[in-house]
């Protein structure tokens, strides 16, 4: 059951993701955050009315909020990216992300695994292959939307550092206070920037459908770790940018050379190999 849950949620991720690039591609990056974001909030009220959590208190959810901050510019910067570059370039270098928290567990003692050193080295050559590319006269630039990505995962990195440390009271409430968090900032960024959040009818079903998916993703992942371990749960969901990469190539037709479809593998796997350890 674990597995599936965790898989599902990760086919979820990466086809919001895809919806959620598409849509920056025609409307401000900042609409779509913010609009996406809120319907996701209130599937996600829904979800904490059904569990009855009680409210742990606003101390306690203070680490939860830092993490909302996270994935507000994470996803800003992703979305960002995936609408100036290569979906199948952005995508897994975001995948990237678990390298933060292990970082932070480094940092307070808990040494990586010989598994996730591996997994360490396999996202760096992965993403080093995805980030640069050959240029008209001959030498080596960032491929587009490369560096939204890595601060994007960074981002991700960051949000999963937070939730960790805010869910230790209730996970379904750290995750509300991140995503209210996430929404607020976003509408104070825009007011600050003169963007209107008010996005065309038309584009209302695509983003209607980013924020439903994103937060059913949310609420499998979370409830595949009440079945299994999270370590398996961590490498399932984590599979997410191969469906955007897939997408991508189908729907929009992206083609990517023999080398960077290699290196979006590479990165991918790293990022499982980290998330087992």
């Amino acid at each position: 059951m674990a597995a599936l849950l965790a898989l599902t949620g990760g086919l979820m991720w990466g086809v919001g993701d895809f919806f959620g690039g598409l849509a920056s591609r025609r409307i401000a990056v900042i609409t779509v955050v913010v609009v996406s974001q809120a319907i996701g909030l209130a599937g996600l009220l829904i979800w904490v009315a059904a569990t009855r959590d009680p409210f742990p208190g606003v101390v306690e959810l203070l680490p939860a909020a830092g993490a909302g901050v996270a994935v507000f510019a994470g996803i800003t910067a992703f979305y960002r990216g995936l609408a100036i570059g290569a979906m199948g370039i952005v995508a897994p270098i975001t995948a990237s992300g678990p390298v933060v928290p292990l970082a932070v567990d480094a940092a307070h003692g808990s040494t990586p695994t010989a598994l996730q050193w591996l997994g360490i080295a396999f996202i760096l050559l992965g993403v080093a292959t995805l980030s640069w590319e050959g240029g008209a006269s001959g030498r080596a630039r960032i491929a587009s939307g490369a560096g939204l990505a890595i601060l994007a995962a960074l981002g991700f990195g960051l949000y999963f550092v937070g939730i960790d440390a805010g869910a230790d009271e209730s996970a379904s409430w750290a995750v509300v206070a991140a995503r209210v968090t996430a929404v607020s900032l976003g509408t104070v960024v825009a007011l600050a920037s003169s963007r209107s959040l008010r996005a065309p009818r038309s584009m209302l079903p695509m983003l209607v459908a980013v924020g439903l998916i994103d937060t059913s993703a949310n609420v499998l992942v979370a409830a595949a770790t009440t079945y299994g371990a999270a370590g398996i749960v961590a490498v399932l969901s984590s599979l997410y940018p191969i469906v955007t990469m897939v997408l991508a190539w189908i729907v929009v037709g992206e083609r990517l050379g023999a080398a960077k479809r290699a290196g979006g593998v590479v990165a991918v796997a790293g990022a499982a190999f980290v998330a087992a350890g």
